[in-house]
């Protein structure tokens, strides 16, 4: 009796291991599902193609792509702190499909597609259609629109989130081979940036730790897979040397590299879900419109708020499904697929945290993130009342805000109407520009000029090309020798034409809020500038910003009719905004 009674008093719950994950792309009507989403993602993602908020980060992978294309070696004749992924795909694309900005840009709407099918397919293995489809839509609305723009945290997103899928598929069906495939996709995350690379590397490690711990005879960790995994990242890492020691550039690759560690940290440590709202940001949003139009911006502008928190429910649903598999209910392979990818949302965040903890950065990684979240929703493996209790609501909360920013994006993209035609294709800006058209008009295709400090696209859009090794130059940031290094460059070349930006140092507090005073207070290449060139033009972007075409003392400024009644700002100089700032 007693052990019948023992049998009686164990949990009558429904138990996890009748809920089978379910594998999209195996079965007919989901594979259909993910088609439809795809097409859908990239066709409402083309309406983003040719909007261009002109954000100067744009330009970096475009002219290093460039540089590439004309013969030159990453690293060895241009600087940059990125591992080489990036460069030399787009590099690639260009090569087989053409060069152009609408090249460069058709590829995100295919990251879009992925993306959204990535999160559909993720999801769905263990939550409903519906609560895949919503994850899906916002995958749709809120992610690359969000900074619809050539980024290097873009690619590495992508082959993370392959990464991803693989080692779930590796879970599932162990094997030699995709063991290999898992470690080459790591380090291929790794090459197209390494601190979300580093960050797959230990998601992903602590993940398989945790599940030989809780199923003790999983062969996920055997002997044979795990030297599969070495030589399938060793394999990608090596032929990346080969090549770079092929053209004698290593030494400068690793300087490179661990250039971040040093300098990128310090200027971009920012506080947990930083927002780059300057103080006229946060006035216009909060406090020029009445209650209700500051009610909709506040519903607009939560999801900033929602990121952030979600990969720390993605750590403490970690916890849940640990708790879930030590009490036996939560089936084996429901909790590999919970662990392995709860493990990867924390190594993702740890390189959050150590790069740069703002909200974009978070926003890079919403094909995972909205994982934790379509778990919440559900709800089906979660034992807790209280979800269950508001999970209608909480969709529905999700579904309105999220829409919302997705209508604000949009509004803004369609609000671009004023057409820049450049020597790269035409593009859409929020304001008139007449920076490109000035420019294009006094410099021919193919010569050399200096933008400074920051607006590398500048040069992909003009085809125009830097005599220094550096993109950019961004006081604070890089150190005192490229500053020299740069001077150099520039009176070795001679460079007749230089496009500077004085308004960029009233950027600098909101945007780098952690730069030191001392770095903006002497700035060698402005004085270097102001020294040597003279302003002949006060020009408008099609960004708001403000820049100044100036050529070598002694050389006679061209004559333009939009521009000569226009007073120059030579007053609004480096020393000015700093003074401004403290």
């Amino acid at each position: 009796m007693s052990s019948i009674r023992t049998v009686e008093q164990k949990p009558t719950g429904p138990t996890r291991s009748s809920h089978p994950l379910i594998i999209a792309e195996k079965l007919q009507a989901e594979r259909w599902i993910a088609v439809g989403i795809f097409v859908a993602a990239c066709a409402y993602l083309c309406l983003f193609v040719r909007y261009a908020s002109l954000d100067p980060d744009e330009g970096i992978i475009l002219q290093g792509a460039q540089r590439i294309l004309d013969g030159q070696v990453l690293y060895r004749d241009f600087f940059s702190f990125y591992t080489p992924g990036a460069y030399y795909f787009l590099a690639a694309i260009f090569r087989i499909f053409g060069d152009s900005f609408l090249v460069a840009r058709a590829t995100l709407v295919v990251y879009g597609g992925i993306f959204a099918v990535f999160s559909y397919c993720m999801a769905r293995q263990t939550c409903s259609r519906n609560n895949s489809l919503l994850i899906a839509y916002l995958a749709i609305i809120t992610c690359l629109p969000w900074r619809f723009m050539i980024l290097h945290n873009w690619d590495s997103t992508i082959w993370l989130c392959v990464s991803i899928y693989c080692a779930v598929q590796f879970v599932r069906t162990p094997s030699r081979l995709s063991a290999f495939g898992m470690g080459s996709l790591v380090c291929v995350t790794f090459m197209f940036e390494q601190s979300k690379g580093a960050g797959l590397v230990l998601g992903l490690a602590l993940g398989f730790a945790l599940l030989s711990w809780i199923q003790r005879t999983a062969p996920w960790c055997k002997e044979p897979y795990v030297i599969a995994f070495a030589a399938g990242f060793l394999l990608p890492l090596g032929l990346t040397l080969a090549y770079f020691g092929e053209h004698h550039s290593l030494s400068a690759l690793w300087h490179d590299w661990l250039w971040p560690l040093h300098h990128y940290s310090t200027v971009n440590k920012v506080p947990y879900g930083y927002s780059d709202w300057s103080d006229q940001a946060r006035r216009t949003l909060f406090a020029s419109g009445n209650r209700i139009e500051t009610l909709i911006v506040l519903v607009a502008v939560s999801p900033c708020f929602i990121l952030p928190v979600l990969p720390i429910l993605g750590l403490l649903l970690l916890v849940h499904w640990i708790v879930l598999a030590k009490r036996g209910q939560l089936s084996p392979e429901r909790t590999a697929h919970y662990v392995l990818v709860s493990s990867s949302i924390a190594g993702s965040l740890l390189s959050v945290i150590i790069v740069r903890a703002n909200i974009i950065h978070f926003v890079y990684l919403t094909p995972l993130l909205y994982l934790a979240l379509a778990w919440i929703i559900d709800g089906t493996d979660i034992n807790a009342n209280i979800v269950h209790s508001v999970r209608p609501v909480l969709a529905m909360g999700i579904f309105v805000v999220f829409t919302a920013t997705g209508m604000a994006l949009l509004i803004s993209n369609r609000d671009a109407k004023s057409v820049v035609q450049t020597r790269r294709g035409a593009i859409r800006t929020a304001e008139r520009d007449e920076m490109f058209s000035y420019l294009q008009g006094h410099v021919a295709a193919g010569e050399k000029i200096f933008v400074y400090p920051y607006f590398p696209l500048g040069y992909y859009l003009t085809a125009t090309f830097n005599p220094t090794r550096y993109e950019y130059l961004q006081p604070g940031m890089h150190t005192r020798q490229q500053d020299l290094d740069a001077m150099k460059a520039l009176e070795a070349d001679h460079t007749a034409v230089i496009l500077f930006e004085p308004s960029f140092y009233d950027k600098i507090s909101t945007s780098w809020p952690n730069t030191p005073l001392s770095s903006l207070a002497s700035d060698p290449v402005a004085d270097y500038i102001l020294s040597r060139y003279h302003p002949c033009a006060d020009l408008i972007s099609g960004a708001g910003s403000r820049f100044l075409f100036m050529l070598r003392n002694g050389a006679v400024c061209p004559i333009d009719p939009q521009t000569a009644g226009r007073p120059l700002e030579v007053s609004r100089l480096p020393h000015v905004s700093v003074s401004h700032n403290e």
